[in-house]
């Protein structure tokens, strides 16, 4: 059974999903990761990140390996903490926009979830990847309080950042998301809408939860 939670950088839903599955003993999958280890193959490959045909050949060749534990394998080396830097959040978004990436990884996570009980996370995990999926969540919250996220994430990791400069990026990646030809970023049409501004990780997955449960999902 699939689980799909999709949403903006920000809203929470990698620390959703992740606490979701935990509770109902499904298996999570950040795809948002996958897309990170793509960026940081191409940053290290020295490929055009606008030159389509490029980026193609580049994701057809990646072996990407995310085991249970959190860890990200890229081509056999884990780079779990290198795709967390900024660089390679920056590049993660043009990385994004391409089609053949999409598609491609949009095959890997197929086939990573078949006949498995997971909660998918990422921006286009109820639209284009699992339309059939049990239950669909789209996290969302305000623009503020997710540059404030993001920027105590950053600091946490030793990272300053002005919450001024996060807010600009954040909407330029906002806008791309929202405007790409495949897979634009938008709620399912059958997917729970839920703000988290107001809300702290445990009440987010108390929601989700008790929708698992009222559709009669699920084993918590």
């Amino acid at each position: 059974m699939i689980i799909t939670i999709d949403g903006p950088a920000g809203a929470g839903k990698s620390s959703a999903a992740r606490r979701l599955a935990q509770r109902l003993g499904f298996e999570f999958l950040d795809t948002g990761a996958m897309y990170r280890a793509v960026a940081l193959a191409a940053l290290r490959a020295g490929i055009n990140l606008r030159e389509e045909a490029a980026l193609a050949r580049l994701v057809a060749g990646l072996r990407l390996e995310m085991p249970s534990g959190g860890q990200v394998f890229l081509d056999g080396e884990e780079v779990t903490a290198q795709i967390r830097t900024r660089e390679v959040t920056s590049a993660t978004s043009a990385v994004a926009d391409s089609p053949a990436v999409r598609r491609r990884l949009a095959q890997m996570q197929r086939h990573i979830a078949q006949d498995r009980n997971m909660v998918c996370e990422g921006r286009d995990q109820g639209t284009l990847v699992f339309p059939d999926a049990a239950c669909k969540f789209f996290l969302f919250a305000d623009p503020f309080e997710r540059a404030r996220r993001r920027q105590r994430e950053m600091e946490a990791r030793g990272e300053r950042v002005e919450l001024e400069q996060l807010l600009r990026e954040q909407e330029s990646r906002d806008q791309r998301d929202a405007a790409r030809d495949l897979a634009p970023m938008k709620p399912a049409a059958d997917a729970v809408l839920l703000d988290s501004t107001h809300l702290d990780l445990e009440q987010v997955v108390e929601a989700m939860i008790a929708e698992v449960r009222r559709r009669g999902l699920g084993s918590s």
